[in-house]
């Protein structure tokens, strides 16, 4: 016998040999058909794995995230097992589970249709009725390039060649499929009997422009039909809000293929909106100690080596000129703060300076690929609400928690704030060739933001791999309607850029010292704010924010020279007003007014021109009956000064 540790801490008799699903049916029937796999030992595996003496176990149901993946990494097998049925020469590519679903990419002769993917669900369907044993094995990595080669998987066969040495090299088998995989899966594919196709589109090989474009096919899977029915609903309703459809409609922006892909137009609203968000962002700043700048948009390649970023991050710049060839090679910046250092570099700083807080709202331009790119969530170029401190050592918490307050004060005051979640970004110890900097000074700084963090007291998950190559940072991360989740403002320590461009500080002592310097953003990309605000409120944004807030409606013709005179007083106390003088019923002016999401609109005919009067309909209350226009500018008025939501 063997004793196994379940997680409440009890101890587990079994007969040696036996597997997770073993366990999980000695504890209860119900449990072994719900689990989806193992925690053993800390570790994701497949419940048919062993378990051994004094192993730790937890079982893992769809309502994890271990179990969730495990689930829907088995449904993209079966996806790829029936694309292989219907289309023999298809090339497999990779086929991971995400977040709210899986994909596959393939290489087939021509992209899928929605009525392949209806035939492609067909055939899933079959094979879930199936119910395939799902069996892991293991071969020598000379076997497995052989049996890649035999099933004519080219794709598969540089996956494996491009693992490490001693790699475990572990494929899935489920009837005649077989395919590369690191697992974990659940044991047959009679389990996954609620998913659905979503759609199909393309994808570079490994996300590389420069290599082939395959076909990616999404699906989504759940425990149960009554859960993907409400996911598939939520999707629905996603779609309704999505900014890249609502922005389009209301006329916040456009694109333009003969400009290029993520290079969005901003309309006469959309342009508008970012403008106020600007001022709003530039006013507080400037209450806060921020002093402004405006920098260069590109560079000299010599600055960028002397900051490292040519070395670290060229690949996602614009770079102007070849190194070969041209005596000067420039590059758009994809970042500010080598520019801001050369303010502080313009003269001699005391201690008694210190911090120094800059502030630029800041265009920048960086190589995004074309997969990558999503209405104005991630584009090429955009506008950052960008700023650098620098500050000693005793005043870095406190300026980290004043950048902090800041950002939330944005995000609170636009409706965001409820929305976001925190993500410590650390360095990666196994890929040091990503940083500059020792190990030693890496673990120093992550551990003084550790502990400025936990004094906060927000609640962050850690994250290794996703530091800047200068330093760690506090992402605030937030999901657009569609569950993608996205970094909309970050916060970094950074301790090498001070000295790599000689920024020093005369200390109390006398002696020179580098500061910390703390780059963050108060807003974020300006842009992807405004996607996600069209997205929050469905277009209909709060009063403050609204390009037109206010549209005054004539009844008739006659009525027109009224409206005029109600819209002038209105500007003049700096309410943004249209007046819809088109010839056409009033009852189609409204209509189109809500259409737009106008915050108010004023009807006006005889009644209102003979009394001075207005007659007020709210986007959100509706009628609200008539007002003197005094009464209406007060009730405005003090809409937009709260910024209320």
């Amino acid at each position: 016998m063997i004793q196994i540790k379940l997680k409440d801490g009890s101890i587990l008799e079994l007969e040696n040999g036996a597997s997770a699903l073993d366990a999980a049916e000695a504890i209860s029937g119900g449990l072994a058909r719900a689990a989806a796999a193992a925690e053993i030992n800390g570790e994701t595996k497949d419940l048919r794995t062993q378990l051994k003496d004094g192993d730790s176990l937890n079982i893992l149901t769809f309502d994890s995230r271990g179990g969730r993946d495990a689930f829907r990494h088995t449904a993209s097998h079966i996806l790829a097992q029936a694309v292989l049925r219907l289309y023999p020469t298809a090339k497999l590519a990779i086929g991971p589970a995400i977040e709210n679903g899986f994909y596959y990419d393939f290489d087939v002769e021509t992209p899928f249709t929605q009525e392949d993917l209806e035939k492609i669900e067909a055939e899933m369907k079959k094979i879930v009725k199936e119910k395939l044993p799902v069996e892991r094995f293991e071969l020598p990595r000379e076997e497995a390039i052989a049996l890649m080669k035999q099933l004519d998987q080219p794709y598969k066969v540089e996956l494996i060649q491009d693992l490490p040495e001693g790699e475990v090299i572990s494929f899935y088998k489920q009837g005649d499929f077989i395919d590369l995989c690191a697992g974990p899966h659940i044991p047959d594919t009679g389990r996954v009997k609620a998913f659905k196709l979503l759609s199909a589109t393309g994808a570079y090989w490994r996300g590389d422009s420069k290599n082939k474009m395959l076909s990616r096919i999404y699906g989504t899977a759940y425990a149960n039909k009554e859960d993907l029915e409400e996911h598939l609903q939520r999707l629905e309703e996603a779609k309704k809000r999505d900014h890249n459809k609502i922005g389009r409609e209301l006329g916040y922006f456009t694109t333009v293929d003969y400009i290029g892909q993520g290079l969005p137009i901003m309309m006469p609203k959309g342009a508008k909106v970012l403008q106020i968000l600007q001022r709003f962002v530039e006013d507080e700043e400037e209450k806060r100690g921020y002093l402004l700048t405006k920098t260069p948009y590109m560079a000299k390649s010599d600055l960028y080596k002397i900051s490292g970023h040519w070395d670290h991050y060229r690949e996602g710049m614009f770079v102007i000129g070849d190194e070969e060839k041209d005596d000067e090679v420039f590059a758009l910046r994809p970042m500010t703060c080598p520019f801001q250092f050369q303010v502080y570099l313009s003269q001699m700083r005391s201690y008694r300076d210190l911090p120094l807080r800059y502030n630029e709202t800041s265009t920048l331009f960086r190589n995004e690929d074309s997969g990558e790119m999503h209405g104005l969530i991630r584009v090429r170029q955009f506008t950052i609400s960008e700023g650098h401190l620098a500050c000693r050592p005793d005043q870095l918490e406190e300026e980290f928690k004043g950048c902090l307050d800041l950002a939330m004060y944005m995000l609170d005051t636009l409706g965001l704030g409820e929305d976001v979640s925190y993500r410590f970004s650390k360095w990666d110890e196994n890929n040091k060739e990503k940083y500059i900097g020792s190990a030693e000074q890496w673990e120093n700084v992550q551990n003084r933001m550790r502990t400025i963090l936990d004094h906060i007291g927000i609640d962050y998950v850690e994250a290794d791999g996703e530091a800047a190559f200068y330093g760690p940072k506090l992402d605030i991360q937030i999901r657009n309607v569609h569950g993608k989740e996205d970094t909309l403002i970050t916060i970094q320590i950074d301790f090498q850029l001070a000295e790599r461009f000689g920024m020093v500080y005369v200390d109390s002592d006398g002696s020179k010292k580098y500061p910390y310097v703390i780059h963050r953003t108060s807003i974020g990309c300006y842009e992807r704010t405004l996607a996600l605000l069209i997205e929050k409120y469905a277009g209909a944004l709060p009063t403050w924010l609204s390009p037109t807030q206010v549209i005054v409606l004539p009844i008739s013709e006659r009525h027109v020279e009224y409206a005029n005179t109600i819209a002038g007083k209105l500007k003049e106390q700096g309410i943004r007003c249209e007046v819809d003088d088109r010839s056409e019923k009033i009852g189609y002016k409204i209509r189109s007014a809500q259409v737009e999401k106008i915050p108010y609109m004023l009807v006006v005919g005889d009644k209102e021109a003979e009394s001075s009067t207005v007659a007020v309909r709210s986007r959100g209350a509706g009628d609200l009956g008539s007002m003197e226009l005094g009464e209406f500018l007060r009730k405005i008025k003090e809409e937009i000064d709260s910024k209320a939501k």
